[in-house]
C-alpha cells in the first residue's frame, strides 16, 4: 500500500505545478456557471411551476458543479497513460512488481484532487459573496453538509474506477478516441453536469437510477440543497459503495486479460 500511495503523491505534487491552467479552469468554469444560472433564471422568472427544485437549489447545485467540476467530471484523462500505451512505455510497468490497475488508479485520483484544490477556493470564495440570485447557498442543514462531504468522497472514488477504464479501453484498441467518447459522452449527460436529474423525464431517470453516473455528483450536490432526504443519502450512498466495489474488481479483471495480451509499441 506504502508504494501505491507514494504514486498518489507524486502525481497530485506534480499536478499542483500547473497553476497556469489551473487560473484559466477558473475563468472558464465561472463563465460557464454564470451562463447556466442565466438560462434557469429566465426559465423560472417566465413561469415555471411544479419543477422539482427550487431556484436557490438549482443555482447552489450548479455553482457546486463548476467548483467541483475537476474532481466529479467524466472527460478528464491522463495523457501520461495513453502516451505509455501508444509509445511502449507500458513496459516499464509491466516490469514493477506491483499491480497496475491500483497504479494507475491512486495516479488518476492524485492528478483529479490536485486539480481541485487548485481551482475550489476561489470558486467558492467568489460564488459565496455574489447577489442574489446568483451567490452560492448554504447547505440544508450541518446533517446533510457532512453527507454531501461523504458523498463527495465516495463519488470521487466512483470516477476515478470509471475514468481508469478509459487507458483499460486503449490497452486493446490503441486508438481510444471512438468507444471513450461515447462513453464519456453517457456519462456526463447521466451524471448531472449538464442538467439536474430531477428534470430528466422519469423513464429516464429510473434508467439513471440503476446506473453508476448520477452518484457520482447528482447525490452529493442535491444533499448538500436539501433535494434528498437524509435518509435517501444513506441508501445513495450504500449504491455508491456497491458501485465502487464492482467497478474496481471489473476493472482490475479487464486489465490483467488486457495485460497478457498487450502489444508493446514503439521501439
Amino acid at each position: 500500500m506504502k508504494a501505491y500511495i507514494s504514486y498518489f503523491k507524486l502525481k497530485f505534487i506534480s499536478s499542483l505545478q500547473y497553476r497556469s491552467a489551473a487560473w484559466a479552469g477558473v475563468a472558464t468554469q465561472f463563465f460557464f456557471g454564470f451562463v447556466y444560472i442565466m438560462v434557469y433564471v429566465a426559465f423560472y422568472e417566465s413561469g415555471g411551476k411544479n419543477l422539482p427544485m427550487n431556484l436557490s437549489q438549482v443555482v447552489t447545485y450548479l455553482w457546486l458543479n463548476q467548483a467541483l467540476l475537476a474532481l466529479v467530471n467524466q472527460f478528464t484523462r491522463d495523457p501520461e497513460l495513453f502516451k505509455l500505451i501508444r509509445e511502449g512505455g507500458i513496459s516499464y510497468e509491466l516490469a514493477r512488481p506491483k499491480n497496475i490497475y491500483f497504479m494507475w488508479y491512486f495516479k488518476v485520483i492524485g492528478q483529479r484532487l490536485a486539480n481541485v484544490t487548485l481551482r475550489v477556493v476561489p470558486l467558492l470564495v467568489v460564488t459565496i459573496i455574489l447577489p442574489f440570485p446568483f451567490h452560492l447557498g448554504a447547505p440544508e442543514s450541518i446533517y446533510h453538509f457532512l453527507f454531501f462531504l461523504l458523498s463527495l468522497g465516495l463519488g470521487a472514488l466512483l470516477v476515478t474506477a470509471l475514468t481508469v477504464f478509459y487507458p483499460i479501453v486503449a490497452l486493446r484498441t490503441l486508438n481510444e478516441k471512438g468507444i471513450v467518447n461515447i462513453m464519456i459522452t453517457i456519462a456526463d449527460i447521466l451524471s448531472g453536469i449538464v442538467v439536474p436529474i430531477p428534470f430528466f423525464p422519469k423513464p429516464l431517470q429510473v434508467i439513471s437510477s440503476f446506473l453508476p453516473f448520477q452518484y457520482i455528483s447528482d447525490l452529493p450536490f442535491r444533499l448538500y440543497v436539501g433535494n434528498v432526504s437524509l435518509t435517501d443519502g444513506v441508501f445513495g450512498m450504500c449504491i455508491q459503495i456497491i458501485w465502487i466495489i464492482i467497478l474496481i474488481i471489473l476493472g482490475n479483471c479487464l486489465m490483467k486479460k488486457n495485460i497478457k495480451r498487450v502489444v508493446v509499441q514503439g521501439g
